[in-house]
């Protein structure tokens, strides 16, 4: 009997617990539905509907982790701050320990207009939160959330004082100075943070490239460099820093003086300062590009570096003389010359396969000696030891030699090749690319743009653009003419311009302009004539035409390419600096969000003598 009245009272015990947990299990799931429904209102804007639930909600005190962010800001965005108040102080009472909680009571403060109370509080708290670097970040994330910035870095500034640690904390005040645009400070904190932690500082770099993008940004950076090297000249992370701002400032003597410092200090064998040379190729300042690859030759004779500096001065030669209108033959026959120095010297390797390239191709674009750049061409393309990627590259100037000699048949065999051989990769883009540009060139627009819809894509922002530049130009240009005679004409010309054929290429857009006075291409026909004339030598009316198309269309697609190239043949080509500071700064006012406006300002303060 005993036995059995113990069991009985088991089971109902059992059974009672049972019922209990699922009763709990039941209440908290209905009020896990509540919760989400009414943040669900509160995002959707329904602030009374939200309200109303949060108000049932907050009487649980196990709903307010839940509900608090959404509850509290509702409150304040509805300017319910007397009932916020007294919230706040009923969850404060509950959870004591919880500083942003106590942050929020002072929030509540200064929407009050309370100030001299709101300080109070958000002293107390610094003062409590500090003794611990936990409760620090948490505290000073909740005053940054709250756009309360001077008092989140009054937290990390006190904690850093209380830990005798002037470096704590040092990414994240530089991160609120950025948000105070405090640059000095903010600099200074990166430097303490890349001191701490040397090995971070490309990722300090990428930030400062993002955050220093005026040029008396760069100016004080620089300036803040050169007292640091002063103050602390073991330190080779501010000549690091110095090479950095300057590369970004394009003074690229100024980094090479840096970098060559470094360069003998860490045996770096040359590395950065070809880095630094081949920015200033990039950047068209071949004089300063010439300069460092030279000192690179003098320095480390017998080493990779120095077969590829060799290479890399003849090729910044090569870009001054193709760019020194009309082009000078006996420079270019020069050129050629020294290319073929230079393999002979060193033999053909993947360095010198490069000089190679060259060679055929002055042969080919300004010699017009065609036989000679093809058999050059097929010699690197039958090396076994030569890279895939050089064997690539040679069959695409392969393809655009024989486009040159009316055999498009053979190019377009050449560029799939190398777009099957290496798919998804820049060069079988590159590769894709030249076949939409036959494609345009032979008049077959739909097939060009079906190659075009899918470069846009490219991963090479460079391909991607010119993609998206031609497909322009077509769509553009061919859907008001039906007959697309004209824009045949066009393509016809672009090709004569490919093919060096210059004069021919002029006398057709004249005819182009006489039969089509009203097409949409004209402003496109005189660009294109602009640019004609500049390469011919005749800077005088190319800027004529330039003129004349930034006055009757310069509110169209090209009206800021135009006025730039005017402004630069007054600055390169005429010499005529007054003229061309006064072009950039009108371009600067007119076009401020031109992709060429960085460049533009860059010259005209180049010009005024700003921070040089």
């Amino acid at each position: 009997m005993l036995v059995d009245m113990l069991k009985r009272r088991s089971m109902r015990y059992f059974l009672h617990t049972i019922l209990m947990i699922f009763v709990s299990v039941s209440l908290w799931a209905q009020s896990n539905s509540e919760v989400q429904l009414a943040n669900h209102y509160f995002q959707q804007g329904e602030y009374d509907k939200a309200f109303l639930l949060y108000e049932k909600l907050e009487k649980n005190s196990r709903n307010i982790p839940l509900i608090h962010e959404n509850y509290f800001q509702l409150m304040l965005l509805t300017g319910r701050l007397e009932k916020a108040e007294k919230y706040i102080e009923k969850v404060n009472k509950k959870f004591p320990a919880n500083i942003l909680y106590q942050i929020d009571k002072g929030i509540v403060y200064q929407q009050q207009d309370k100030k001299n109370e709101a300080k109070k509080q958000f002293e107390k708290i610094i003062d409590f939160a500090t003794d611990d670097p936990f409760k620090t970040r948490i505290a000073a994330q909740h005053f940054t959330k709250n756009q309360l910035y001077g008092y989140a870095n009054e937290t990390y500034r006190l904690s850093r004082k209380k830990m005798k640690d002037p470096r704590a904390y040092s990414i994240q005040m530089a991160s609120i100075y950025r948000l105070l645009n405090e640059k000095q400070n903010m600099i200074n904190e990166y430097l303490n943070y890349v001191n701490q932690f040397p090995n971070n500082l490309r990722s300090v770099k990428n930030i400062l490239q993002n955050v220093l993008r005026d040029e008396d940004d760069l100016a004080l950076f620089e300036q803040m460099m050169y007292d640091k090297v002063q103050q602390a000249p073991n330190n080779t992370l501010y000549n690091e820093l110095l090479v950095w701002v300057n590369v970004q400032r394009k003074n690229f003597y100024s980094a090479f003086i840096q970098a060559r410092a470094l360069d003998k200090r860490n045996k770096l064998n040359g590395n950065q300062l070809m880095q630094i040379g081949q920015i200033a190729m990039q950047n068209k300042d071949y004089k300063n590009a010439i300069s460092i690859f030279e000192y690179v030759i003098k320095q480390y004779e017998g080493t990779v570096n120095y077969q590829i500096s060799r290479r890399l001065i003849i090729t910044c030669r090569e870009e001054m003389v193709k760019n020194s209108y009309p082009v000078d033959e006996k420079q270019i026959r020069t050129l050629i010359k020294d290319y073929r120095n230079l393999v002979a010297d060193i033999g053909l390797n993947q360095n010198t396969a490069e000089a190679l390239r060259s060679e055929a191709l002055l042969y080919a674009f300004y010699l017009n000696q065609h036989d000679s750049a093809i058999a050059i061409l097929k010699k690197i393309i039958s090396q076994r030891n030569i890279s895939k990627s050089i064997v690539n590259r040679s069959k695409l100037d392969l393809g655009d030699i024989y486009l040159l000699t009316g055999q498009p048949w053979e190019s377009t065999l050449l560029y799939s090749q190398v777009e099957k051989s290496s798919k998804d990769t820049p060069i079988a883009y590159e590769a894709k690319l030249r076949n939409a540009k036959l494609a345009y060139y032979r008049g077959d627009f739909a097939l060009a743009q079906s190659h075009l819809d899918i470069l846009k894509l490219a991963t090479s922002r460079e391909i991607a653009n010119d993609a998206m530049a031609l497909s322009l130009l077509i769509k553009d240009n061919t859907r008001l003419d039906t007959s697309d005679v004209a824009m045949k004409t066009f393509a016809d010309v672009d090709l004569l311009i490919f093919q060096n054929k210059k004069k021919e290429a002029y006398t057709k857009l004249e005819e182009l302009k006489f039969k089509f006075p009203d097409h949409p291409l004209f402003d496109e026909i005189i660009y294109r004539q602009a640019t004609l004339k500049m390469e011919m030598g005749d800077f005088e009316n190319a800027v004529l035409l330039l003129q004349q198309l930034v006055d009757k269309y310069g509110e169209d697609i090209l009206g800021d390419d135009a006025m730039f190239l005017m402004a630069t043949i007054y600055d390169d080509q005429l010499s005529d600096k007054e003229k061309a500071l006064e072009i950039y700064q009108s371009f600067l006012k007119r076009y401020p969000g031109s992709n060429k406006a960085a460049e533009a300002r860059r010259r005209f303060r180049k010009l005024r003598g700003d921070f040089m």
